[in-house]
């Protein structure tokens, strides 16, 4: 038998898959959970994280020509009454404010809520409603149109399961929304942030994804048309990690965002929004990461090499710590895609110890760099996208002059690693039996699956398929083509294949 490998993150993504996520976040630093059931601590090294991510979009968004505007987080009850539809699929959620202040307790000591507020406020689980009512009181023109909002915000959503990145009661994101002229042109700009969505997640975080479309019981509450990328987790649960919403007029309607068309008829404006979250860190922890840790993709990376200068306890490391220096500098001179290459340098006296610290954080390259490394003119190099003890010689010039290629390489190898897995792992499937088992053992790391397979458009089969298997249609992917076949569920005719996996 094999020598039994051990690994830095207890349990291993084989034993407990859950249980392993919650040690990557609280191995790499990343977060912790706050003293608010079900939010987070959003710790420097999971902060920077989504500072890159928050970048890089916004540089994005505004070539597109969005503008970054602010709104209240409280939200009157009475604006998500105006879209029915709305307000009861996010009724379930809404943390809601009834007073405004507090008052000394006489009864049972401590404090106690007083001056009732005149109308409930709602701590924003989204903004379409409130925006809306701004957005009616710029709009009187088809001049005035189109208008492209986005902003970057929290939001609260009271959940009953939390996990910190995936599903916490209190989040940060980002949503858009936009007002148009014609049907056309909103729809237009629906795909095209779907598109940026896409093209971000697997450009930057290496994540490949699925664009679709969400089917009728699966929309946003309100809209028209939601469309979604989706994206496999190693444990072959699928996470929606971007949806981009068609409103059409219903937000219009409610919030009365009407102007002036070219011939002089007044009409409702058409509407859309948009969003991710922090839920796209916790996708790229689950997509690249493994049983030492986590992995982050060099594009979104806190810092992309870290130096760690081998010290001696009571002698003189002077020499090498500056030599240290000295890399550290050359390496910032150098510039990956617009941006210096970010350098750290851990001089702690802390042992082996030091080095699976950055293992366990994710850091692109690690580089050891001893007396006898810099009398031969070289650094110790390691990868985060290979094992942990897989480490070369490199000649120091060789390395400084290679080192945004190194980074690409990075990225591009867990772009298609990830890539192979999700395609390895995707079925078309046309036996219900098959379909069935596949998913009545879908528990655990190494079971699961993404099928495609076809579906009669029936929400009764959709909400038993779910009720029974606890299986979702993820999306109606737009690669899909036209074909005849059986609904896997009911047999009844079918035009085209829909995306079936368990998710979160």
């Amino acid at each position: 038998m094999g020598k039994k490998i051990k690994s830095a993150i207890t349990p291993t993504r084989e034993q407990d898959y859950p249980g392993w996520y919650q040690e990557v976040v609280k191995a790499s630093d990343m977060s912790e959970n706050s003293p608010v059931r079900g939010c987070m601590v959003i710790k420097p090294w999971g902060y920077a994280i989504w500072e890159n991510i928050m970048n890089q979009m916004d540089e994005l968004f505004k070539k597109t020509g969005v503008k970054n505007a602010y709104f209240p987080l409280f939200i009157p009850l009475s604006y998500l009454e105006k879209e029915a539809e709305h307000v009861e699929g996010f009724a379930k959620e809404c943390a809601v404010v009834t007073h405004h202040r507090l008052e000394p307790d006489e009864t049972e000591g401590g404090l106690k809520p007083a001056g009732k507020l005149a109308e409930p406020l709602i701590v924003r689980p989204t903004s379409e409603t409130i925006i809306g009512e701004s957005m009616a009181k710029w709009t009187s023109s088809y001049r005035d149109l189109p208008i492209l909002i986005n902003q970057w915000a929290n939001v609260v959503r009271w959940e009953m399961r939390t996990r910190m990145f995936l599903r916490t009661s209190e989040f940060l994101w980002q949503e858009g929304h936009t007002a148009h002229a014609s049907r056309e042109e909103a729809m237009e700009r629906t795909l095209q942030m779907l598109d940026l969505y896409a093209k971000f997640v697997e450009e930057q975080l290496a994540m490949p994804v699925i664009r679709g479309r969400k089917t009728p019981s699966e929309r946003f509450p309100g809209a028209d048309d939601t469309t979604c990328i989706e994206a496999m987790m190693q444990d072959k649960r699928a996470l929606q990690a971007g949806t981009s919403h068609f409103l059409g007029q219903n937000f219009a309607k409610g919030s009365g965002i009407k102007f002036q068309n070219e011939a002089g008829q007044e009409e409702f404006a058409w509407t859309t929004s948009w969003g991710t979250s922090t839920r796209m860190i916790g996708g790229m922890i689950m997509v690249h990461s493994d049983d030492d840790g986590l992995v982050v993709p060099p594009r979104v990376a806190p810092a992309h090499v870290v130096i760690l200068p081998i010290v001696k306890k009571g002698g003189d490391n002077r020499p090498v710590l500056e030599n240290a220096q000295r890399l550290k500098d050359v390496l910032e001179e150098k510039v990956y895609h617009g941006k210096p290459v970010r350098v750290e340098i851990d001089s702690r006296d802390i042992g082996g110890a030091r080095g699976w610290d950055w293992v366990k954080k994710g850091i692109p390259v690690r580089i050891e760099l001893g007396p006898r490394d810099i009398e031969q003119n070289s650094v110790f190099m390691a990868r985060r996208d290979r094992p942990a003890n897989a480490k070369e010689s490199m000649n120091r010039e060789d390395f400084i002059s290679q080192i945004t290629d190194i980074l690409d390489h990075i990225q591009e190898t867990l772009f298609n690693r990830a890539m192979a897995y999700q395609k390895e792992n995707t079925f078309e499937m046309d036996d219900k039996n098959k379909f069935r088992k596949l998913f009545q053992k879908a528990k655990g790391y190494n079971n699961g699956a993404f099928v495609r397979a076809h579906w009669c458009g029936s929400d009764d089969c959709e909400a038993l398929i779910k009720k029974e298997l606890s299986v979702t249609i993820r999306c109606i992917p737009f690669d899909s083509p036209t074909e005849e076949g059986q609904c896997i569920y009911c047999d009844k005719a079918s035009s085209r294949r829909v995306l079936y996996a368990k998710a979160y």
